[in-house]
């Protein structure tokens, strides 16, 4: 369930590190200029090249992010937990969204006008250097994933997000984001490849295999 600070108290914009450092006067301009929404587990929220006329901010829940290959094979290029701002970029550049947001869990959602947001970037010098610190740490991250990708193992992969995962818990539990299907897809692999690099790494005594 969504708690109902979630949905109604304007300190939860606070949370979202792309509006980390906002003051609370600004932050409540933003929660009533901004719109509820709520969407259920696989209801997607936009599609790859819809207009990105709002920013969307992740409240509750998490959502996954897709592209659709010139084959037709559906990637998963990102998943994402709240609390988070989705598609940053193609707000910034009005190119249209650039994946797929489908809802992974129930989710509450806020949507903040696009220009209201460019007003406030342009306004507040300290709002646009949070704003381009956010977005180097994801180009960043962006361009490790693809090394990765492209010099890695699948194994090695599989392994590093399990790191990666396990380092935000406090009983190194890991859950998967829905599937091995999904997980796969996040990595860019097939299904049975994830299969059989958990079972090696299961076989091996590193992990710990359970349902979910």
């Amino acid at each position: 369930s969504v708690s109902a600070d979630t949905l109604s108290d304007w300190r939860s914009l606070a949370k979202v590190p792309l509006l980390g450092t906002l003051t609370k006067v600004r932050l409540r301009t933003l929660w009533a200029r901004s719109r509820p929404h709520r969407y259920v587990a696989r209801q997607v929220l936009r599609s790859a090249g819809d207009p990105a006329t709002h920013l969307l901010l992740l409240l509750h829940g998490r959502v996954a992010a897709t592209v659709t290959t010139f084959a037709g094979r559906t990637v998963r290029v990102g998943d994402f937990a709240a609390p988070c701002a989705l598609d940053k970029i193609a707000v910034i550049d009005g190119r249209g969204h650039t994946a797929t947001l489908t809802a992974l869990t129930a989710c509450a959602v806020r949507s903040l006008p696009r220009d209201l947001f460019s007003t406030l970037v342009d306004s507040a010098p300290a709002a646009r250097r949070h704003v381009l610190r956010v977005l180097a740490d994801h180009a960043r991250h962006e361009q490790e994933r693809f090394a990765a990708t492209a010099t890695l193992s699948t194994e090695t992969r599989l392994a590093a997000w399990l790191l990666e995962q396990a380092g935000k818990t406090s009983d190194s539990r890991v859950t998967l984001p829905g599937s091995q299907e999904s997980l796969a897809d996040m990595l860019g692999v097939t299904r049975v490849t994830i299969s059989r690099a958990l079972t090696r790494l299961q076989r091996d005594a590193l992990i710990i295999v359970g349902r979910g």
